[in-house]
């Protein structure tokens, strides 16, 4: 729970305390009775700590974050209340809770079901043509629109917007955010010939454990999986960051023909 703002409420369920990732004898010292938010004596045994969600405001800049910065000017002066959660929830305040909740939406039954049809998600209209696919093999992953899949392996990853991924590329356990715009089969013809590489991933490119985001460049016969399981690295000049294990290419970046990571 070091993880968390945490909160104590009083028998009537207002908020009388907030600390923010306590940690030690603070971290115990936020323990409290959540029997009066309903939960069973033995679920309140295992279940001693109120959790703050993280909620962000983006139109107030000088105090958007309800955790920190809301929460604890208003019980200051205010009666505020608590209201217990019960439903789905994932911090992904790290690198590494943001790749495992989204990987956890590919996994059957997933904990978080996009495609209930009395709960329809709408996501930003793309207008984008449906996904490609030329002899792939494909399991429980989640293929966005507007992607060229040729021949390739995806398993347990999440392959973003205008993804290209070429022959005998292999994902697993990997999140790619995909393309802002794509790239004219002559543009793509024309740097392949100047030694350059497009935006998608070339063929034969074998990825585990990683995020990719937007537009970058991957080329052939690339390794990505931190065989030496390193935990932490910055190589930002290199198009790369690994944290906790997992490797995340850069935005825009340009990894190699031939490049081991």
């Amino acid at each position: 729970m070091t993880d968390y703002g945490l909160m104590k409420i009083d028998r009537s369920g207002q908020i009388i305390q907030f600390a923010e990732k306590p940690k030690g004898p603070d971290l115990k010292g936020m323990q409290c009775d959540t029997t009066l938010l309903g939960l069973s004596m033995p679920d309140a045994v295992k279940f001693p700590y109120i959790a703050s969600m993280g909620v962000y405001l983006s139109s107030y800049p000088l105090s958007n974050d309800f955790g920190s910065e809301i929460i604890p000017a208003s019980v200051k002066d205010h009666n505020v209340q608590a209201f217990l959660f019960n439903d789905y929830w994932e911090d992904i305040g790290t690198i590494k809770s943001f790749f495992y909740a989204n990987l956890a939406l590919t996994e059957q039954p997933a904990k978080f079901e996009f495609y209930d049809p009395k709960t329809p998600f709408y996501t930003s209209a793309r207008f984008l043509p449906p996904t490609k696919v030329d002899r792939c093999k494909i399991v429980d992953a989640i293929i966005s629109h507007g992607c060229f899949l040729r021949e390739c392996s995806v398993q347990h990853s999440i392959v973003g917007v205008r993804s290209r991924l070429e022959s005998g590329v292999e994902f697993q356990d990997t999140m790619m955010m995909g393309a802002d715009y794509y790239q004219t089969e002559s543009e793509i013809a024309s740097l392949l010939a100047e030694g350059k590489v497009p935006i998608g991933v070339g063929q034969n490119t074998k990825i585990k454990n990683c995020i990719i985001d937007k537009n970058a460049k991957i080329g052939k016969n690339v390794i990505i999986a931190n065989a030496e399981g390193v935990q932490e690295a910055d190589r930002p000049n290199e198009g790369f960051y690994i944290r906790s294990g997992i490797t995340v290419i850069l935005k825009n970046a340009t990894i190699n023909d031939g490049t081991v990571i």
